[in-house]
């Protein structure tokens, strides 16, 4: 008996030991041989071939004799595909309320942009190249785009809250792994307080853009991205009276949630959102063109179009100049430069009209258009506030109706901090007064606006 535990002893000895690592070397070690050797399971739907992965993960620690301290194999290959299938670190921020982006500049260097305006490295990064590739290819995959060597340029979307863009191989240097854009649409729903205490804008500019849209009064929120375009747009909707149709617009992903419901969970306000759909057979498309020639025959009071930036932008103007109210937002650099914007987008869908007849018809649907921008110190200021003001002679004059006025620029703690104030310039033309009394504005309220001043 003594000799068969001897030999036992002996036999365990003559094993080779297990090599203890940390769990994260362990991971990379796993994720580059399952990437390198059995790359075709990750690109498929991982669940589908969660068996086949946990083989190969379980084969790969047994066959190089590593360990985790405190981790049974079984519980170590289950973390291990869990963090291979799902997406791994990344997760914790495309959960988050306060993360609006999220760019991989290369498979180690990962910037985080917060709804502060902050724009901080994230505290992890990917294992490696592979690891990247493998991690982005699944949130792809949950919007049915594939990447791969044939496919290095991919824009997709997870869900209806993140818009995704990838590019690989041939695209970005092999050894960077990818670089990509996760744009997570966090639509903030901030109160007129709230946009006056972050200095936003002021009250009674807030009151001029709410009233002049709900008294059917076209307008344009213009500016770059991450400016605040979608938050303050969402608030002016807000501001439609419950018995208004609005009808809502959007390119791939829904940022809007305007429903409001009682208790009960009846629903008060009347809202349609519609979103665009891509399809392989390009008859099944329906694009913002297609919805908004849709709209227009659904009795809508309020359309919103959520950017402008193809041919639908004459869709748009068309409505706009047939009695509803539209607001939209574009890409552009001033009040001014909007209505430039307007015109080379419409080109797309009329190609052989006249700039000066297009630069007429967008002035004339869109009187109304707020320039917001984001400043060198993160703040985002709704820099000015104009009226396109159509002459008796047909001539067009832009109406500074406010601004905000920077005054100076400091350095603090090695942090820009910009000085200003806004500035009531001019006040809204009689032509749109008069357009605004007879769409129902109370002459109080109207002589409320005219009122106003300077402020901080």
């Amino acid at each position: 008996m003594q000799e068969i535990v001897n030999i036992r002893d002996t036999m365990k000895a003559m094993e080779p030991e297990t090599i203890e690592k940390p769990f994260a070397e362990v991971l990379r070690e796993v994720q580059e041989f399952i990437s390198s050797t059995y790359a075709s399971v990750l690109k498929e739907n991982p669940d589908d071939n969660r068996e086949l992965i946990k083989s190969y993960i379980e084969k790969y620690l047994e066959h190089q004799r590593v360990s985790v301290k405190n981790m049974e194999r079984t519980e170590l290959c289950e973390l291990i595909y869990g963090e291979m299938t799902g997406f791994s670190f990344l997760s914790k921020y495309l959960n988050r309320d306060d993360v609006e982006e999220i760019n991989v500049n290369q498979w180690k260097d990962v910037k985080i942009t917060y709804s502060s305006g902050e724009i901080l490295p994230a505290k992890e990064h990917f294992n490696s190249p592979g690891h990247a590739v493998d991690v982005i290819r699944r949130l792809l995959h949950k919007s049915g785009m594939i990447f791969d060597n044939a496919q290095t340029i991919v824009v997709g979307h997870l869900n209806n809250k993140v818009r995704i863009t990838v590019m690989g191989d041939g695209v970005i240097d092999r050894d960077k792994g990818l670089a990509a854009s996760i744009r997570i649409v966090n639509p903030r729903k901030l109160t007129m307080k709230q946009f006056v205490d972050y200095g936003t804008a002021t009250e009674e500019m807030m009151e001029l853009l709410s009233q002049c849209y709900s008294h059917g009064v076209s307008m344009c929120i213009t500016g770059a991205t991450s400016s605040g375009k979608t938050t303050l747009m969402s608030w002016i909707l807000s501001q439609v009276p419950y018995h208004k149709r609005i009808v809502t617009i959007e390119q791939g992903c829904r940022e809007f949630d305007l429903t409001v419901c009682d208790e009960a969970g009846d629903v008060l306000n009347n809202v349609v959102h519609l979103v665009t759909r891509t399809s392989d057979d390009p008859r099944q498309n329906i694009d913002l063109i297609k919805l908004l020639e849709t709209t227009l025959t659904i009795n809508p009071d309020c359309i919103a179009v959520a950017e402008m930036k193809g041919g639908e932008s004459m869709q748009a103007i068309n409505a706009a100049n047939t009695g509803h109210s539209v607001i939209t937002t574009i890409h552009a650099n001033s009040c001014e430069d909007t209505y430039y914007r307007m015109v080379t987008l419409c080109k797309q869908e009329q190609p052989g009209m006249d700039d000066d007849t297009l630069q007429s018809l967008a002035t004339k649907a869109f009187p109304i258009v707020a320039f917001a921008k984001r400043l060198e110190d993160n703040s985002r200021r709704m820099m000015e506030i104009t009226e396109c003001e159509t002459l008796p002679n047909g001539d067009r004059r832009v109406r500074t109706l406010y601004r905000f006025h920077i005054t100076d620029s400091l350095i603090e703690d090695g942090r820009t901090k910009i000085i200003g104030q806004y500035e009531k310039v001019e006040n809204l033309s009689e032509g749109l007064q008069k357009r605004l009394r007879e769409n129902g504005l109370p002459q109080s309220v109207l002589d409320r606006m005219l009122k106003g001043g300077e402020t901080k």
